[in-house]
């Protein structure tokens, strides 16, 4: 049943969603038709607690909303490559967040509180909220990408997330472009790092905000980083385009809210790459939902087409 009945009224199930990152864990009681009634946040403490320590933070907060509110299930985005299947961490970062690798964390949620659990990767769940409620939405097929600190993508085909063989369909920071790779020549890092050495200054002094202040007061080394970040960017994109013939690509990511000054740049270096039928026929969107997108997806996610 798509809702409960009550009083005579139709109720809409409530679900509690989680996004971990590797600085803070998302969460949030939303209904099946993805309204978000309450949210808040918590230092996901990666480094001092590592895997074992999300999981309490996890169980605790779940504990905490199940005795307030009537869930229907727990929806969970996380960083580290994730096996949909079973729900859990094959692989994160030791660096980012020590001792999740292994985790199997559908199975630990699903026994402990009896409740149906699903457990997907943070690109792969923001992909799928706009396809539901933002930027993709009406289509079937999209080439979601999010610059960060690296660059991570994810390929929607049929309304469905393609995993690929082992997982790992849509790892564009590894993909090659003239010059090595995505994620060594178009990352927010690499960008970052780039504006400062054109203004001589440390890497600590200058981050994303400053870099586009900085371009659109005309300084001209700072304006040229950002065209060559562009530059190798759409590399990457006309790739993409050239394999999976995406009907729209998604572009999110901390920088990527500069959508006025990036895209007419992103715009014209596709047109000069793509083939014209391509071009014409591929929008080019910014992700709309910002930082609900993962819980979104990850409510998506689980709810499988229910909805």
């Amino acid at each position: 049943m798509a809702a409960l009945l009550k009083g005579g009224f139709w109720v809409e199930k409530k679900y509690l969603c989680f996004d971990i990152g590797g600085t803070s864990i998302k969460y949030a009681v939303a209904t099946q038709s993805g309204k978000l009634i309450t949210r808040s946040e918590m230092p996901t403490q990666a480094k001092q607690f590592g895997g074992p320590g999300i999981v309490e933070k996890l169980k605790k907060t779940a504990r905490h909303c199940l005795e307030r509110t009537v869930i229907s299930g727990i929806a969970i985005s996380t960083a580290g490559m994730v096996d949909p299947q079973t729900g859990s961490i094959f692989y994160a970062l030791p660096e980012a967040i020590p001792d999740y690798t292994g985790t199997p964390l559908k199975k630990i949620m699903e026994e402990e509180f009896s409740l149906p659990c699903s457990v997907e990767n943070d690109v792969n769940c923001a992909a799928l909220g706009e396809m539901w409620l933002g930027a993709g939405r009406g289509r079937k097929s999209a080439f979601c990408l999010t610059v960060g600190t690296s660059i991570g993508g994810c390929a929607v085909i049929n309304g469905k997330i393609w995993h690929g063989a082992n997982n790992s369909a849509g790892e564009i920071a590894y993909m090659r472009v003239p010059g090595g790779r995505l994620h060594d020549l178009a990352s927010a890092v690499w960008l970052i790092k780039k504006a400062a050495t054109a203004q001589g200054v440390s890497e600590e002094t200058m981050d994303g905000h400053k870099v586009f202040s900085l371009a659109k007061e005309g300084y001209y080394l700072v304006k040229e980083a950002i065209d060559e970040m562009v530059a190798h960017l759409s590399d990457g994109i006309c790739n993409i385009c050239a394999i999976l013939n995406p009907e729209i690509i998604i572009l999110g990511g901390g920088i990527m809210a500069q959508k006025e000054y990036l895209q007419p740049l992103i715009s014209a270096a596709l047109k000069e790459r793509l083939v014209p039928v391509v071009y014409e026929n591929t929008t080019l969107a910014f992700a709309e939902l910002k930082n609900d997108a993962g819980l979104l997806g990850a409510l998506d996610n689980l709810l499988g087409g229910s909805k």
